[in-house]
């Protein structure tokens, strides 16, 4: 009895001692601490950032992720004890709250009349403090919504500032408010409370002008950004992945070898990364050459894994591009598939290769020499890489489009690539219960980061098809499978529209498009007939790639959404273009740098941090991008500086089913002029004038020249091939001498 008196006095002193503790290291009051230690002992919290966010000085809104009926406690906690918490009426009811409720003060209120505004202000005109739990959903209804354009109201007019909560890992509590099927449960997964410093509404909405609520959703987005581990290599976020949705979740599966598991896709990446790991050193740039497989997610995986860079080679290319692409980034090795080579017909591709100094490395023949040691050995340690990790260091090798120059060897790290995936899931309602169908090749960064990394580390099931050139079977492929998500191009998503016979993407609630400008029929047709919205996009591959996206409920038909998370831009004025600027980028996922053919394997990182993208945009009040052009797609017509991408909009609306695309040529008299390349077979120049006058089109925008063809030159990438119809454009009219 006494021993039992002595454990039970010892173990009360540990608890006293470590409630101590948090209230010195976190400078909350004891109270809090005694009902806080529970709490960060059970879920292991996470909670470095509280201490600033609570010694921020009044007036201050705390603006909390609301995911589960934890929440409220644990900001009772965490918050200063002069906080007002505006619960919702279950919270405000709920038994069980009730030692915490006595932390501070709650009030309830009604989402149907929002908040007594001028009760609140008071309130933090007094130097107070207010809790606000804000829904957790990426992509708020209009109800939902009404919540941001309050609380940015009440903080203007009482100049408070604003800290946004998000607490990792609460949406998978047992008493999660997310749907079960969004968000399996643990009993008891582990929290981080992420919080950002602390801003004005003027401060979010900067020099621009951004409606306040906007700039306040766009921050929130960024707290929930901010709590993924920025420390996670690309391995470790799909491991990551895989302890949360369950090692048996089905994630990814091919034509071929069918379904695999989070448990059988380490294992394999074990098995190749060690095999990788004997072929190449740490930090060796190791080409891969495969189609949407599994074996392509394998090796992409083993690579990362063993601390190798996976180069994406683009075997579309053709062989004098892919030469380049060995030798600028001093691939020594690739990894291939004879089968994918001899079913292709990519011998030259192979033969191309090894001129560059590489040596083909056959999957099949590391899978059949595959020892049942190797085997066991990886299913025992697949929770581990092979090699140690540094989100840092380059992962990533992708060489650009070349749609209007040379390609460029894009060099992105694990935290690029990752980054950008968690920046898409935090503005794009996505979850394990979707099932999303990619046919982008893996060496366009499209199809890369958003067709496969962000399934991977969301527990999106992956369906991957080798090629989005097969327009009547991807139908079919959709009828089957059945996905509720799909990424393409509008040259895809319109081909696969007109090759399908029914209501084959009837399943889907959304396509992402992006990689080229989605034209007004294309998401006429999705609409009427399978009641799919496009939303579309704008990226580039030195951004990992996605830079801005609409979405279901924010979503503006002609723009390409809103910035992502995490990201700035500025825009830099451009001579002659009086509607937006030259846009600068920088945020996480901005590459590392370049690898350039005059210094082959040698990163050139960027200098100042931002990256010029050459795109000239522009930007409302509500913070949606439209894309006014390339810099490089503008032709300089007699002094005056005229849209390449403007032009094929205008010949677009005149002739919709046809495929246009407009080039600058040399000329003597104005310096360039503008020629169209369609597929009309009976475009006239008259009646493009004379539809352009009537669309108000400014004269020097009607092309003069028309260049007929049966197809548009096209990348791999399904993007329209600009230097070779520029070419095409000048050979048919007899320009060679001037250019």
């Amino acid at each position: 009895m006494i021993l039992t008196a002595k454990i039970a006095l010892f173990l009360l002193l540990a608890y006293l001692a470590a409630a101590l503790w948090q209230k010195v290291r976190l400078g909350m009051t004891f109270h809090q601490a005694l009902l806080y230690l529970p709490l960060k002992l059970i879920y292991r919290v996470r909670d470095g950032k509280m201490r600033a966010a609570r010694d921020a000085a009044a007036p201050v809104v705390y603006v909390v992720t609301h995911q589960s009926r934890l929440d409220p406690a644990l900001m009772l906690a965490l918050l200063p004890e002069n906080t007002l918490h505006i619960l919702d009426e279950r919270s405000a009811r709920s038994h069980w709250l009730e030692p915490w409720r006595e932390l501070g003060r709650t009030i309830a209120f009604n989402a149907e009349h929002v908040f007594v505004s001028r009760r609140l202000v008071r309130v933090l005109k007094g130097k107070g403090r207010l809790a606000v739990y804000i829904p957790a959903d990426v992509e708020p209804d209009v109800k939902s919504f009404r919540l941001y354009r309050a609380v940015a109201r009440i903080a203007l007019q009482a100049d408070a500032k604003i800290i946004p909560v998000f607490i990792d890992g609460a949406r998978h509590l047992p008493f999660s408010l997310t749907p079960r099927e969004k968000a399996p449960r643990s009993w008891f997964p582990r929290l981080t409370v992420s919080t950002l410093e602390p801003m004005t509404i003027q401060q979010m909405v900067g020099d621009t002008d951004m409606r306040p609520s906007d700039a306040l959703f766009d921050r929130v987005a960024e707290a929930r950004l901010a709590a993924a581990d920025p420390k996670r290599s690309l391995f470790q976020a799909v491991r990551h992945a895989a302890f949360r949705y369950g090692a048996g979740h089905p994630i990814v599966e091919d034509v071929v070898s069918g379904a695999l598991s989070y448990q059988r896709l380490l294992i394999g990446a074990r098995v190749l990364g060690q095999r990788f790991a004997r072929l190449s050193a740490p930090g060796e740039a190791v080409g891969v050459l495969l189609p949407n497989t599994n074996g392509m997610v394998l090796s992409l995986l083993g690579l990362v894994s063993a601390s190798r860079i996976a180069a994406m080679l683009n075997y579309t290319a053709g062989p004098a591009s892919v030469t380049a692409a060995v030798r600028t980034a001093v691939i020594r090795t690739i990894i291939s598939s004879r089968a994918f080579i001899e079913k292709a017909g990519l011998a030259d591709i192979v033969e191309a290769a090894e001129k560059g100094g590489a040596k083909f490395v056959w999957i099949e023949e590391l899978r059949d020499s595959t020892s049942l040691f190797d085997k066991i050995a990886a299913s025992c340690l697949y929770w581990w890489p092979v090699h140690s990790q540094d989100a840092d260091k380059p992962a990533v090798i992708l060489f650009t489009s070349g749609s209007e120059g040379t390609p460029k060897a894009v060099v992105l790290s694990s935290r690029n690539v990752v980054a950008n995936a968690m920046q898409a899931e935090a503005r794009i309602n996505i979850g394990p219960d979707d099932k999303l169908l990619n046919v982008l090749p893996a060496f366009h960064s499209f199809g890369l980061t958003g067709g496969t990394i962000l399934p991977l580390v969301s527990g999106v099931r992956l369906f991957l098809y080798p090629s989005p050139l097969h327009y009547k079977i991807i139908p079919d492929i959709a009828a089957k499978i059945r996905p509720t998500v799909m990424f393409g191009t509008d040259t895809f998503l319109a081909g696969y529209a007109r090759n399908a016979d029914g209501d084959e993407f009837s399943s889907l609630r959304f396509a992402v498009a992006g990689a080229e400008p989605v034209k007004a029929d294309t998401r006429r047709i999705w609409r009427e007939r399978f009641n799919a919205e496009i939303i579309e996009g704008f990226g580039l591959t030195e951004a990992a790639p996605v830079v801005s996206v609409n979405t279901v409920t924010h979503n503006r038909d002609g723009t390409v959404g809103r910035l992502l998370p995490g990201m700035r831009m500025r825009l830099e004025p451009v001579e002659g273009i009086s509607e937006g600027g030259r846009l600068w980028l920088q945020g996480p996922n901005v590459m590392l740098g370049y690898m350039t053919a005059d210094q082959p394997g040698v990163l050139q990182p960027l200098g100042s941090g931002w990256h010029d993208t050459g795109d000239i945009v522009s930007i409302d009040r509500e913070g949606f991008l439209t894309i006014r052009g390339r810099a490089k797609r503008f032709a300089k017509i007699a002094g005056e500086m005229v849209s390449l991408g403007a032009v094929e909009m205008l010949v677009q609306s005149l002739w919709p089913e046809e495929h246009h695309a407009a080039v600058a040529v040399p000329d003597k008299r104005r310096g360039e002029r503008i020629v169209l390349i369609t597929t009309a077979g009976d475009a006239d120049p008259s009646l493009l004038r004379q539809f352009g006058k009537l669309s108000g089109a400014a004269e020097l925008m009607v092309p003069q020249d028309i260049v007929k063809v049966s197809e548009i030159p096209l990348l791999g990438s399904g993007k329209t091939d600009y230097v070779s119809a520029r070419k095409l454009a000048i050979e048919r009219l007899g320009l060679e001498a001037a250019a």
